[in-house]
């Protein structure tokens, strides 16, 4: 069960800055170069000067993106661009959006929530991580000493509990408002109530979470806290580093939107359609579905209707030919030779008969550069299309993600998924809310 606590938050003074959505900005790690100038131009304190603060000429161990990320939030705290809640808050955040034509609204609550090794509690992740991303938030955080962006939490809250306090605590009042650079409204309410404080605790005290997105930075959050705890003999329960800052949504929320996350492989010799079918072999039933980029909308929703994660479509480049794989009984007998250690809920997700199947064994793409990872497939088409790209696509793959019901099974289970089996939108944004640490 999560214990969440209340806290007195860092936000942007709005007489200061101005506009709430000219200083926040999305996760760090979606965040590409184009976007990051644009955030830079957009206002002198925005939030990505500290989350994502761009190297400059010169830089050392003493001056670096890290050191000024630190020094921005030391010095916008002084001048009052940012000042500390005068209580201890919970933070109800709402994100209205559209997606497939339809809007949906998105609730949770931003709280510190206690950390815990995973393993050893009711936290539980989902998705591989790596040492590059921990070792660069751990020297973030230690140069800022705050979590600047919130680990995304999901809980089953089955009987909508949580949603009910939720829509109770902010009832009639008005909320803070930003617009991202996608269209997404976000909305934050300042909950300070001792009543609707203890009611929201109490109504995810007996619930496990699920991490969603955020991975590198939980794990990063305790890895903090051990060091912190190391160097100064212990920490008193309550200090801060033992938490983290997340925000937490009941898995049944009509705005719980799971996207998926095709490969497009590059720096790889271009496949033929012949060469795909030969090699896939007995594992899978083929067929060419269709011919040019622009095929593959019409295959993706065939595939996204029937929402079966043994069916997928690779993309031959060769002879710009789309291949419709479905996985048979031979290809799940030879996931359980491959993957004998894992659970039959791991061997049946999508992304992992692409990766360890179809990538590692079957085309022998163990050692590929890494994929670029794509959301939709209109902008797969795009890359396809980019004849003068560099380095060239070589292959391309639509899969389907994992569900709700992957997560909370793999997790329950103790299994994490192969990175990118989820993207969950829309992003939660940065710079609503930081959490110090001191």
């Amino acid at each position: 069960m999560p214990q969440i606590r209340p806290f007195r938050g860092i936000r942007y003074d709005l007489a200061h800055v101005g506009s709430l959505s000219d200083v926040v900005a999305p996760p760090y790690d979606v965040i590409d170069p184009d976007l990051q100038e644009t955030l830079y131009k957009r206002h002198p304190c925005n939030v990505v000067r500290l989350i994502l603060n761009r190297e400059e000429p010169g830089d050392d161990e003493q001056n670096n993106r890290y050191e000024r990320a630190g020094r921005f939030l030391r010095n916008w705290l002084r001048e009052g661009v940012l000042s500390v809640e005068s209580d201890p808050a919970l933070y109800v955040y709402d994100q209205l959006f559209e997606h497939a034509g339809r809007t949906y609204t998105r609730r949770g609550v931003m709280a510190r929530v206690k950390l815990e090794p995973f393993g050893e509690g009711t936290i539980y992740p989902h998705e591989e991580t790596y040492p590059g991303p921990k070792a660069d938030r751990l020297r973030l955080m230690q140069a800022t000493r705050a979590n600047l962006s919130q680990v995304f939490g999901l809980v089953p809250d089955q009987s909508s509990r949580l949603q009910a306090c939720l829509s109770h605590a902010v009832e009639g009042r008005l909320p803070l408002e930003a617009t991202d650079h996608l269209g997404v409204i976000h909305r934050l309410w300042v909950v300070t109530e001792l009543s609707e404080l203890h009611a929201i605790q109490e109504a995810v005290a007996s619930e496990p979470t699920f991490i969603a997105d955020g991975h590198h930075r939980y794990e990063t959050a305790c890895h903090y806290r051990d060091l912190l705890a190391q160097e100064r003999g212990g920490l008193d329960p309550e200090h801060p580093a033992n938490f983290t800052l997340m925000m937490l949504v009941g898995m049944n929320d009509p705005g719980m939107i799971v996207l998926p996350t095709h490969r497009v492989l590059r720096g790889i010799e271009p496949w033929s359609s012949d060469a795909l079918i030969e090699r896939l072999g007995d594992s899978f039933e083929t067929r060419v579905a269709g011919e040019g980029p622009a095929a593959g909308r019409a295959i993706w929703e065939a595939i996204e209707a029937e929402a079966d994660q043994r069916r997928m479509a690779f993309y031959a480049p060769s002879d710009r030919r789309w291949i419709d794989a479905r996985l048979t009984e031979r290809g799940a007998d030879a996931m359980r030779r491959l993957a004998g250690e894992r659970t039959d809920a791991w061997r049946r997700l999508g992304v992992a008969i692409l990766h360890r199947l179809v990538l590692d064994e079957r085309l022998g793409l163990r050692d590929a550069p890494r994929p670029d990872y794509v959301h939709d497939v209109a902008e797969v088409t795009v890359k396809l299309e980019a004849a003068d790209a560099e380095p060239p696509v070589g292959l391309a793959a639509l899969v389907m993600p994992a569900t709700l019901d992957d997560i909370r099974t793999l997790s329950l289970e103790g299994e994490r998924m192969p990175q990118k089996s989820t993207y969950f939108y829309p992003k939660l944004l940065s710079g609503l809310v930081i959490n110090p640490l001191e």
